[in-house]
C-alpha cells in the first residue's frame, strides 16, 4: 500500500477540507480550548500500570471517577463504556434476563438489543411506537400499549425501550416506569442519542427534555460521542438500585468490554462530563439561541417540512431533542438520499443520516454559528428550488409528487420462532425477490440508523421484499446479511 492510500493520509485530507459535520461525534472536530488541552495520544496511552487501576477491578482512580461521575448524573452507579453503547445495552440485556425467559422491547430498538436477545436465547414482545402520520417515522410508546402487553405478558423479565429515538423523539418515560415497576421489573432506557440532556440542570424553561435517569429508569445508556465533546466510541451507564442485580450486571461488562480498556479513551469520558458539568449551560444557552433562530427560518419552508415542537402530545411524543433537525422530503420530488447528496455535493455539508424521505442532522453545543447559518441557508435554498419548479410543473398541468413511506414501521411480521432458533437451524440463500412467505434467518435494517425491517424467525410478505428492493434501488444502506450485495437472504429451511 502506498502512504498516500493509508486512512491516516485520508483523515488528514478531509479535515482540511470544508465539508462541514452536522453527524457524530459531538466535538465536531472543532480546535479549541477543550481540545487543546488533549496531548498527543500517543504519549498518554498507557496499560494498567501501578497506580492506574483496573476498569474491571476498579479499586483506585477509575472507582473514585466513576464514583464522582455517578454523583454528577444523580446515579446510584454509573460505568464508563469504552466499547460503545453496543457493549452497555448488551449487558442489560443479558445482565437483567435469564437464559430463555422473555424480554418486553419497543419495535425500534438498535440492533444490538437483538444480539443481546440472541446471545441470551430470550422470547421477545414487541411494543411498537406510534407512527408521526404526516411524516411517517417512529413516534413514542403510549402508556396504554405499555399497560396492555405487561398485563398480557406476565413472565417478562424487563423492558427496553429508546428514548430518545434517531431522530430526537422522547416517550413518557417517568409514565412508563411507574408502569413497569408495579410489575416489579426493571425498565432498561436505550438514551445513546440523548447523553446531553444530562446536562441541562434547569427544573423549568429546560430546552432538552429530562433524562431517563432522572424520570426513573432503572438502567440508562448514553453515548457521549453522539452529543457531547467525546470520542468515538465512548459511553457511560447508569444504574439505580433496587430492581438489578449488580453482580450479574458488572459481570456481563467485563465479557463485552476489551480486557485492554484505553486510557485514552477513559481519559475522554472523564474530561467529557468534566467540561459538561463545569460549563453545560455555558454551552447550551448559546446553542439554545442559535437554534431558535435556525428554526425560526426553518419554519418558513415551503416544500420541505421540519419537525417542530407541534408534534409534542400526539403519537405518543411527550417531548422532542430540538437539536436534532429533522427535515422532510415526502412531499416533494427528492428522496431523503438525493437530499442528503445535494448538501453534500453542492453544499459541502455531511448529514448524520439520510432516509427514505428525509433527512437527519445532529448539532452539539459544539457546532458553530457559521456552521448552522450554512445548513440554514442551504435548506432554504434547496426548498425555494423545490418550490419554483413545482409552480413551472402546475402551469404544465403534470405536477408530479413523490409519497414514499417507510412501511416497515407500521408493519407487524409474523413470528414463527425465535431469534435464537431462527440463527441456529438449517438455512438456504435465495435471492431475496424469491423469499415470499420463507422465514428469515438474517437481520434486514438500514444503518443507520440500525432498525430492522425483519429479524430472524419472522416470516417475509411481498410488501417487504418490495420495499427492501425499493430501498435498492434508491441507494439506501442496507445491511444486516451475509451477503454484502444485497441481493441473496439467507432462509430458514422448514422442518
Amino acid at each position: 500500500m502506498k502512504k498516500e492510500n493509508l486512512l491516516l493520509e485520508h483523515l488528514k485530507h478531509y479535515q482540511k477540507s470544508d465539508m462541514y459535520p452536522f453527524h457524530m461525534p459531538g466535538h465536531k472536530r472543532c480546535k479549541n480550548k477543550f481540545t487543546d488541552e488533549f496531548l498527543n495520544p500517543f504519549e498518554i496511552d498507557i496499560t494498567e500500570i501501578e497506580g492506574f487501576d483496573n476498569l474491571h477491578h476498579p479499586e483506585g482512580i477509575l472507582k473514585n471517577s466513576m464514583e464522582w461521575a455517578a454523583k454528577v448524573y444523580g446515579a446510584d452507579k454509573t460505568y464508563y463504556l469504552i466499547n460503545g453503547s453496543s457493549s452497555g445495552i448488551l449487558s442489560a440485556v443479558c445482565g437483567t434476563s435469564s437464559l430463555n425467559s422473555k424480554i418486553i422491547m419497543s419495535r425500534n430498538c438498535h440492533k444490538s438489543v437483538y444480539h443481546g436477545v440472541i446471545l441470551n436465547h430470550l422470547r421477545t414482545e414487541y411494543i411498537y411506537p406510534q407512527i408521526i402520520e404526516n411524516l411517517w417515522i417512529n413516534g413514542g410508546v403510549l402508556l396504554d400499549d405499555m399497560e396492555k402487553v405487561l398485563e398480557n405478558n406476565l413472565d417478562a423479565s424487563a423492558v427496553l425501550i429508546v428514548s430518545p429515538s434517531y431522530d430526537g423523539i422522547v416517550s413518557d418515560i417517568r409514565g412508563i416506569a411507574e408502569i413497569v415497576h408495579k410489575r416489579g421489573i426493571p425498565l432498561i432506557v436505550d438514551e445513546a442519542h440523548g447523553a446531553h440532556f444530562s446536562f441541562d440542570i434547569r427544573e423549568k424553561d429546560r430546552f432538552f427534555p429530562k433524562s431517563a435517569l432522572d424520570c426513573g429508569a432503572d438502567i440508562v445508556i448514553q453515548s457521549l460521542h453522539k452529543t457531547l465533546p467525546s470520542f468515538t466510541q465512548t459511553a457511560v451507564m447508569h444504574v439505580r438500585k433496587g430492581y438489578i442485580n449488580l453482580e450479574r450486571l458488572e459481570w456481563y461488562l467485563q465479557v463485552y468490554q476489551s480486557s485492554s480498556p484505553s486510557y485514552v479513551l477513559m481519559a475522554g469520558i472523564e474530561k467529557c462530563i468534566y467540561e459538561m458539568k463545569m460549563r453545560g449551560m455555558e454551552y447550551y444557552k448559546r446553542l439554545e439561541k442559535e437554534i431558535a433562530q435556525m428554526r425560526k427560518s426553518l419554519s418558513k419552508m415551503k416544500c420541505l417540512y421540519l419537525l417542530d415542537k407541534e408534534v409534542i402530545g400526539h403519537f405518543g411524543v411527550y417531548d422532542i431533542d430540538y437539536s436534532k433537525i429533522v427535515v422532510s422530503c415526502q412531499n416533494t420530488i427528492l428522496s431523503g438520499t438525493t437530499l442528503g447528496k445535494l448538501l453534500r455535493e453542492k453544499y459541502h455539508l455531511e448529514m448524520e443520516m439520510c432516509g427514505v424521505d428525509y433527512i437527519v442532522a445532529i448539532t452539539t453545543c459544539f457546532d458553530s454559528q457559521e456552521g448552522l447559518c450554512r445548513l440554514t441557508k442551504a435548506l432554504l435554498e434547496i426548498d425555494e428550488m423545490l418550490f419554483q419548479d413545482s409552480l413551472k410543473e402546475k402551469q404544465k398541468g403534470n405536477a408530479e409528487m413523490k409519497n414514499i413511506k417507510s412501511t416497515w414501521q407500521k408493519k407487524n411480521p409474523e413470528a414463527c420462532m425465535s431469534l435464537a432458533r431462527a440463527r441456529e437451524k438449517k438455512w438456504k440463500r435465495y435471492i431475496i425477490s424469491e423469499c415470499e412467505g420463507k422465514i428469515s434467518a438474517e437481520f434486514i435494517y438500514l444503518y443507520p440508523p440500525g432498525i430492522p425491517i425483519i429479524v430472524p424467525g419472522e416470516r417475509i410478505d411481498r410488501e417487504i421484499i418490495n420495499q427492501i428492493l425499493q430501498y435498492k434501488k434508491m441507494g439506501l444502506p442496507i445491511q444486516g446479511m451475509e451477503d454484502k450485495a444485497s441481493e441473496y437472504l439467507m432462509v430458514c429451511t422448514e422442518e
